[in-house]
């Protein structure tokens, strides 16, 4: 019964640290790469709406998103479904509504 225990603990302290570590490993990346100074506000509030709320994406904001680069797009989202605002989204969905 002790083992048990002990290994529940494990697995949970297995869990935690795995997702302390992708929430750095984002955050690193955005701030390695600048992404949070590479769009204007009115075209990150486009591009948010075009990926939560199937929405489309002007010209001018693709271009801008563009210019942000897979690396940062892919760390943005992710970081954002990180947020437990986010816990009712499926993340496999968001993730290809933002391709």
């Amino acid at each position: 019964m002790a083992s048990l225990n002990v290994y529940s603990v494990l697995v949970v302290l297995f869990l935690t640290c795995g997702a302390v570590m992708a929430t750095k490993e984002n955050d690193q990346i955005i701030k390695e790469n600048n992404c949070e100074t590479k769009m204007g506000f009115p075209c990150v509030l486009e591009a948010f709406t075009s990926i939560f709320e199937t929405g489309s994406i002007s010209n001018k904001c693709c271009g801008e998103l563009f210019v942000l680069g897979k690396v940062c797009h892919s760390a943005l989202v992710k970081r954002t479904l990180e947020n437990s605002l986010f816990k009712y989204v499926s993340p496999a969905t968001i993730i290809a509504q933002s391709i």
